[in-house]
């Protein structure tokens, strides 16, 4: 069935209607909480809750909108109140992160994982002190590949709040990594002696 006519139904109180959205986009929204909040406990909790928030506000999806996007905004908020409410969060970035450079050979040297390691580690770190809502821009511009005005529906901004936003946040990052490449070759050097 057509996702409008999934959601239809399950504005007219289709139980069936709304665990089939459910079912379509519960890896999505878990994805997003994981990469929001940083532990696979905490992200199952928030996309449960998004699902139930969801569920409370879904007379008030309009028809012709993405589906997807209000559901990954209803995310995104109940995320960010939960980064607000900690002091510490944590990250994990996958192998695959975007800005980490990928290896000029299949068969990498142990020095070039070494230093991989240390950049993706450095990188986690520098993500841990964004703001939430530069994180769930980065977020989902770099994991989901979103566009900006569809991000701008997410995050309630203008379109060009979030081009200012990506590129403060990638300067900030560029700024940090480059004042670190001293370090982690000492760090390097001493641990291979």
């Amino acid at each position: 069935m057509e996702e409008p006519q999934l959601v239809t139904q399950a504005q007219q109180g289709n139980a069936g209607a709304f665990a089939e959205l459910v079912g379509r986009y519960q890896t999505p929204i878990f994805n997003l909480a994981y990469r929001m909040l940083g532990n696979p406990k905490d992200a199952e909790d928030a996309a449960q809750e998004a699902f139930l928030r969801a569920y409370a506000r879904l007379k008030t999806f309009r028809a012709g909108e993405k589906f997807s996007t209000w559901l990954l905004a209803i995310a995104a908020h109940y995320c960010i109140d939960q980064l607000r409410r900690r002091r510490f969060q944590w990250l994990s970035l996958d192998d695959d992160a975007p800005w980490v450079d990928s290896l000029a050979s299949d068969v990498p040297e142990p020095d070039a994982i070494y230093l991989r390691r240390e950049n993706q580690a450095q990188i986690e770190k520098l993500v841990e002190r964004l703001a939430p809502g530069n994180r769930l821009v980065i977020v989902l511009h770099y994991w989901y590949d979103l566009p900006l005005d569809q991000i701008a529906r997410i995050t309630g901004d203008y379109v060009n709040s979030i081009k200012v936003k990506l590129f403060r946040t990638r300067r900030a990052l560029a700024r940090e990594l480059q004042n670190a490449p001293a370090e982690r070759s000492k760090t390097f050097r001493a641990a291979t002696l």
